[in-house]
C-alpha cells in the first residue's frame, strides 16, 4: 500500500512581517509598487518682512465754491447803512412810479413792500431793531416825488401828509414785514447763541 507523505502543520506561530515603511497616505498601485501621495499646489505663504503700514485715507479736495455773480448779494448794513439804503431806494421808486405810473400811490406801496423786506434781511445782527424804525421814514421820503401840491412848500407839505394818511395800510404792512423778519432773526441769533454757550455733553 502507497504511504501518503503527510505534510508538517505549518499553523504555527507567524513570524512578524516587517511593517511597510511607506507612510501612512501611501498606497499600492495596480503593479503592487508603491504610490507615493501626491501633494496639490497650493499658495504659498512667504515669510512676513515686518508690520505692514497702512496707507493713509485719501482726502478728497473740497468742492470749489461757486463764483461769487452766481450768488444772491447778502450785504450786512448797519443801522445808518440800512436807513439810508431805504429811502435813497423809495425815493428812486417814487421818481420812477411818478413817470411811469402817473404819480400812482398804489403801485408805490406795493413797491414798498419788497424794499422793507430787503431791509429787514440786509441789516447786520447787532442793529436789527433799527430796521422796523427806519422803514416808516424812508416811506415818507419816497412820497415827496409822488404826492401832489399846488404850489410851494406848503403845499408840497400838505400833499404828503395827504399822501401819508391815506396810504398807511401799505405804511403798516411794510412795517410789520420788516417787524416779523427781525423778530425771526432775533429768535434765530439768541438759540445760536445759547447753543454755542452750552457745554458739550
Amino acid at each position: 500500500m502507497e504511504q501518503y507523505r503527510t505534510r508538517p502543520a505549518q499553523y504555527g506561530p507567524r513570524r512578524d512581517r516587517p511593517r511597510s515603511s511607506l507612510p501612512p497616505q501611501a498606497g499600492r498601485g495596480a503593479g503592487g509598487g508603491a504610490v507615493r501621495a501626491v501633494r496639490q499646489p497650493g499658495p504659498q505663504r512667504r515669510p512676513s518682512a515686518g508690520p505692514q503700514r497702512r496707507t493713509p485715507p485719501v482726502r478728497r479736495p473740497a468742492p470749489a465754491p461757486a463764483p461769487a455773480a452766481a450768488r444772491f448779494p447778502n450785504p450786512r448794513l448797519t443801522g445808518l447803512g440800512s436807513g439810508l439804503f431805504c429811502a435813497l431806494v423809495m425815493f428812486l421808486l417814487g421818481g420812477l412810479c411818478a413817470v411811469l405810473f402817473g404819480a400812482s400811490l398804489t403801485a408805490y406801496g406795493v413797491l414798498f413792500l419788497p424794499v422793507c423786506a430787503l431791509t429787514a434781511v440786509w441789516v447786520r445782527r447787532g442793529d436789527l431793531m433799527t430796521a422796523p424804525v427806519v422803514v416808516p421814514i424812508a416811506f415818507a421820503v419816497g412820497l415827496v416825488p409822488v404826492a401832489d401840491g399846488d404850489g410851494g412848500a406848503g403845499g408840497k407839505l400838505m400833499g404828503l401828509v395827504t399822501a401819508l394818511a391815506t396810504q398807511a395800510g401799505w405804511l403798516y404792512g411794510g412795517t410789520l414785514i420788516t417787524g416779523l423778519i427781525v423778530i425771526v432773526r432775533r429768535v434765530r441769533l439768541v438759540h445760536r447763541r445759547r447753543a454755542a454757550a452750552r457745554p458739550p455733553v
